[in-house]
């Protein structure tokens, strides 16, 4: 089994900042990438960022570009979450994900292209 612990979530005001982590621990796996995703109220788990291992590239999605920024070691399968400038919107439950698939790297923008999931970890911004 493979278990992924997400920590760092919390309440904080508009234009502060959080830093989410994720762990992955159990058997040995080939992960090729592993990304974020939030889920608020009443919609969509949508997807937030990706980091592939092959480079070390990070993917966002365009409404957290500039404010969020992915890093993590792939040698200790953690991935990190920096958010910085947080708003309102950002409001959900974080989950995090690893692949053990090797796709392109837009590919990982799919919910589809992750094997493993953690619990989630709630972040709330006040206005």
């Amino acid at each position: 089994q493979v278990q992924l612990a997400e920590s760092g979530g919390g309440l904080v005001q508009a234009g502060g900042s959080l830093r989410l982590s994720c762990a992955a621990s159990g058997r040995t796996f080939r992960n090729y990438a592993m990304g974020w995703f939030r889920q608020a109220p009443g919609k969509e788990r949508e997807f937030v960022g990706a980091i592939t291992w092959s480079n070390s590239r990070p993917y966002y999605t365009d409404s957290v570009k500039g404010r969020f920024t992915l890093s993590g070691d792939n040698s200790k399968k953690t991935v990190y979450l920096q958010m910085n400038s947080l708003k309102p919107e950002d409001t959900a439950v974080y989950y995090c994900a690893a692949a053990e698939g090797y796709y392109t790297g837009t590919s990982y923008y799919r919910a589809s292209a992750y094997d493993y999931w953690g619990q989630g970890t709630q972040v709330t911004v006040s206005s």
